[in-house]
């Protein structure tokens, strides 16, 4: 049977088991995904883009540090409640020294980037929202990071989610987003099961050409320093959407 959005509570996401597999030291691929993205942001003028959104936040900073040069506002939309309440704890108490590097790195490839860490997430804004109902046009700029391929079974429910991704931002507005190449249904700590929809470079352009131009694709080899969650790398896009 095939698991869908829908069918799987995300409130129940396992936030700690996640970063100490993930994030709690910065691996090559991070380090790479910083690399491109860092390339795509330097294209921005300090504060260029007024209002940017993080589509599907998760607890994962880094996306929201490299958003900090370009964006004003950084909108960080998230419908699970432990990545929720880690998001609010990061940006209230202050951040955890595990992430330091990952700011250095960043601000290393992009000195545009604010001095601190802190200082990089205090344009952010959490909101507690399904991403499926964000306005159509409401940014400048979408950031999106192993969302689609990782919230459902299904195909089409991934093209779906994709497509609500470049639904937000207003025509003329820019994408960048990182996916998991063949990511299968996979496990995160001792036993919970989560949804992998397996996608590939040529599947992620067939989603995105017909909404985009200055369609980029590239990919990245799977990384052996991470957990071997049965995927073969990573898929990395930038974009700018098509007008409608």
């Amino acid at each position: 049977m095939t698991t869908h959005n829908d069918d799987v509570d995300w409130d129940r996401w396992p936030v700690a088991d996640y970063l100490a597999e993930n994030y709690r030291e910065l691996h090559p691929s991070d380090a790479a995904v910083i690399a491109h993205h860092s390339a795509f942001y330097r294209r921005f003028a300090p504060g260029e883009i007024a209002r940017s959104v993080e589509f599907g936040a998760g607890p994962n900073l880094y996306p929201l540090i490299l958003a900090s040069a370009a964006s004003r506002r950084i909108e960080a939309v998230e419908a699970g409640a432990g990545n929720i309440a880690y998001l609010e704890r990061q940006i209230l108490c202050g951040p955890e020294a595990s992430w330091l590097p990952f700011h250095a790195l960043c601000r290393r490839l992009n000195p545009d980037l604010p001095a601190t860490l802190a200082r990089s997430l205090a344009p952010v804004h959490v909101v507690h929202q399904d991403v499926r109902a964000l306005e159509r046009g409401g940014y400048g700029l979408a950031s999106m990071h192993f969302v689609a391929e990782g919230a459902t079974e299904d195909r089409e429910e991934f093209a779906d989610f994709c497509r609500a991704f470049v639904r937000c931002v207003a025509p003329g507005g820019s994408l960048v987003a990182a996916f998991m190449e063949n990511l299968p249904t996979y496990r995160i700590g001792p036993a919970s099961r989560w949804p992998g929809c397996p996608v590939d470079p040529a599947t992620v352009r067939a989603v995105f050409a017909p909404l985009t131009v200055e369609l980029t694709v590239h990919h990245i080899d799977s990384d052996p320093t991470l957990p071997d969650y049965g995927d073969s790398g990573m898929v990395l896009l930038t974009a700018t959407v098509a007008a409608r």
